[in-house]
């Protein structure tokens, strides 16, 4: 399980062209989250967070009673992103979060629920 910064396995970073031309690191993470999470309020509430962070990506309720996350964003965003996700909405009771480093998705805007 990784926690804290720079500590993931295998660090996918990008560097992405933003709409003013300039380019800007992106971060992006997947990331299976366990517990009570599942009818909760937790994917809805991850929206909410990822939206106000600026994270592009989406979330989804996933076998077993988990919820799987994929975010993406400046590396400071998914930092912030993660610490949401290890404490989840206020019903939640988050047991555990393992985060993987993936590689950006160029072509992802926004952040939904998928089913």
């Amino acid at each position: 399980m990784a926690s804290g910064k720079g500590q993931f396995a295998n660090d996918a970073f990008a560097a992405m062209t933003c709409d003013d031309g300039s380019m800007d690191e992106v971060r992006a993470i997947r990331a299976t989250v366990g517990g009570r999470v599942q009818g909760v309020g937790f994917r809805y509430t991850t929206v909410a967070k990822a939206k106000e962070l600026g994270v592009a990506g989406w979330v989804r309720n996933a076998a077993g009673g988990t919820v799987e996350v994929h975010g993406q964003g400046k590396p400071d965003d998914i930092e912030a992103f993660i610490a949401f996700l290890r404490v989840g909405p206020m019903a939640a009771r988050v047991a555990g979060v393992t985060v993987t480093a993936v590689t950006p998705d160029p072509d992802l805007e926004g952040f939904g629920v998928r089913a």
